[in-house]
């Protein structure tokens, strides 16, 4: 199945480090960000990359071309001068993303079954599906509540009763979810996935192992542990 990454934003949270260099080309013990995640993709049988990229994006595309280098097909998907959103990025994607596919984060590690995860997305004639990890807080604040096999609540600012799950940061989209997404204004996913969930149309599919994140200061470190071999399992 073909992956979107969106590796647009402007990591403002990483300060300095993100000034001159986009998040996904953050070096971490010898090798960008974005190799990591997309050495796990090869791995994962995922062969068909598009690259939704902005800020500094040209370094991005300098860095890894078509990802011949990396036994990936990659393609790129600018967002230019506009604001566009998470969801607003896949929109301007739309002609070069397949009718399924699987959107994940520019800076997120994940440990994830495409083969299962995609399966499973086919047993259901749903526009979408969420993967999901038993947060309880741990590691970020949890904003999911599932029932079932559905999602019922996705609020990244609100905390209700109930929500233990954690967005693990990949997604399965049917492309005609995209005509959900207005055009030429900035649109995020979390609207996206919200109005999906409104229409009883996002799966949740959970898995038990944690991710990792660099979006932050302290996920940069943890990050950088796990690589190191020293990360706590």
């Amino acid at each position: 199945m073909q992956v979107a990454v969106l590796a647009g934003g402007l990591a403002t949270r990483l300060g300095p480090l993100t000034k001159e260099t986009p998040k996904s080309l953050i070096n971490i013990r010898g090798k960008p960000f974005l190799q990591y995640q997309l050495e796990f993709l090869k791995r994962g049988g995922v062969e068909d990359v598009v690259l939704c990229i902005g800020h500094l994006g040209e370094n991005i595309e300098k860095y890894f071309g078509d990802g011949r280098e990396f036994g990936i097909n990659i393609k790129y998907s600018y967002d230019g001068d506009k604001l566009r959103g998470t969801a607003g990025a896949l929109k301007n994607a739309e002609s070069l993303l397949e009718d399924e596919f699987i959107v994940m984060y520019g800076d997120s590690y994940l440990f994830l079954d495409f083969s299962a995860v995609a399966s499973y997305f086919r047993k259901f004639d749903k526009l979408g599906l969420m993967v999901v990890y038993k947060n309880t807080d741990r590691y970020d604040k949890s904003n999911v509540v599932i029932d079932g096999n559905l999602v019922t609540e996705y609020n990244k600012k609100v905390r209700t009763k109930g929500m233990v799950y954690i967005d693990y940061g990949a997604s399965i989209l049917r492309k005609k979810a995209l005509k959900l997404v207005p055009q030429n204004q900035p649109y995020s996913l979390e609207e996206l996935l919200s109005q999906l969930i409104d229409r009883k149309q996002l799966l949740a599919y959970e898995v038990d192992k944690r991710f990792y994140q660099i979006g932050s200061l302290e996920g940069l470190h943890e990050f950088e542990k796990y690589i190191s071999g020293k990360a706590r399992q």
